[in-house]
């Protein structure tokens, strides 16, 4: 089996993949003073809850954008696990050429998506991450990362409001049932979503209009972009595991 880590800056999101069948994927949040043996436990633990036999897994794959973790991430895989990860980094196999002006600047979360979506989808695609950023990548036909846009995402501006206007509430995140409010919390998840679906119709929009790309595959991912990506036809495809199935491409690569 493989174990795919993905570490956000919210969550590390973990995928059990046996050849290519994805059996499982877990969560747990994103604690930067966790230890390597805390790591282990707690993905043993994760694994051992669901019926999953960590002794099977026969490598690990990471991607992270938060390197205060990777020490011990790292540290805990080779003794828990008695293996030595594969880091999603620059210089490893990906299937997607930077072609921007700063390739070492583009996240290893955005690569991962943008290989997912290519080799599932093919180019051109727009891979929109709904995170704690949201990020709009553009892929082109010959996998060529070309572009990206970066945005607070909706859990970011939902603090924003509560955080700093003293008398508005902490929310739940949801589509309210139209967006003509009359009470604050409808009016504030009305502001969050239909805020969120005006910016990614518009992003997508100028995206595609200005890389003169035709038949552009929109491909949604993230906590949140359910939600967005069912009240809008700008977004062809939603898959929650785009980010696992790119390290599951990346690590293929690696092996071949």
């Amino acid at each position: 089996m493989l174990l795919a880590i993905d570490v956000g800056n919210t969550n590390i999101t973990l995928g059990v993949f046996d050849g290519e069948e994805l059996l499982g994927n877990f969560r747990v949040t994103t604690k930067i003073n966790r230890t390597s043996d805390e790591f282990g436990v707690v993905f043993k633990d994760i694994l051992r809850a669901n019926d999953l036999d960590f002794a099977k897994v026969e490598d690990v794959i990471i991607a992270s954008v938060v390197p205060a973790v990777m020490h011990s991430l790292t540290s805990s895989i080779i003794k828990y696990f008695n293996i030595t990860p594969v880091i999603v980094e620059a210089g490893i196999k990906t299937g997607i050429r930077i072609a921007t002006e700063n390739p070492k600047q583009i996240g290893a979360d955005r690569i991962v998506d943008a290989a997912g979506a290519f080799e599932l989808y093919g180019g051109p695609v727009i891979v929109i991450d709904y995170g704690t950023a949201t990020t709009y990548d553009l892929v082109d036909g010959t996998g060529a990362f070309m572009a990206g846009v970066t945005a607070p995402g909706i859990r970011i501006s939902a603090k924003a409001l509560w955080q700093d206007a003293a008398k508005l509430p902490e929310i739940e995140i949801k589509k309210p049932e139209k967006i003509l409010a009359k009470e604050t919390i409808s009016s504030m998840q009305a502001g969050l979503v239909y805020g969120q679906i005006g910016q990614t119709e518009y992003i997508v929009k100028h995206m595609i209009e200005e890389s003169g790309f035709e038949n552009v595959k929109v491909v949604a991912t993230g906590g949140l972009g359910n939600l967005i990506s069912s009240e809008t036809a700008c977004i062809d495809i939603y898959n929650p595991n785009l980010t696992l199935y790119g390290m599951k491409f990346i690590y293929d690569k690696q092996k071949k």
